[in-house]
């Protein structure tokens, strides 16, 4: 079988137009912004590692990398995820959902406030 026509080839060019026919409009300032209010992993809290954008609401579910929705996620955190819904995620990796949802809200609500002064 060519390499072009296997599963993961063909989920990533799915994934690729998915993410295309998206506004996508985080700056690198704004993800600068979002890594330091978070001061780590949004997921697991683990800091010092390199964290990655995570969409809380999955591209493949309609989100889209906006300052609203990306938070800062370790790898592993980011991988096990994967297009998963965020709060059964967290209850299914027993991680502090009540903390997570409480953080997110008030983060967001800044960086939010932040962007539509600039």
């Amino acid at each position: 079988m060519p390499a072009n026509n296997t599963r993961r080839a063909r989920a990533a060019r799915r994934r690729k137009r998915r993410v295309a026919a998206v506004v996508n409009d985080l700056t690198d300032d704004q993800w600068a912004a979002i890594k330091a209010a978070w001061n780590g992993c949004a997921y697991c809290g683990k800091a010092g590692s390199a964290l990655q954008r995570d969409c809380v609401m999955a591209i493949s579910r309609g989100g889209r990398y906006t300052v609203d929705n990306v938070v800062p996620a370790c790898a592993a955190c980011n991988a096990s995820k994967c297009n998963d819904e965020v709060t059964g995620w967290l209850r299914r990796k027993r991680l502090d959902e009540r903390l997570f949802l409480e953080r997110y809200v008030r983060i967001r609500a800044e960086l939010v406030a932040r962007v539509s002064v600039e």
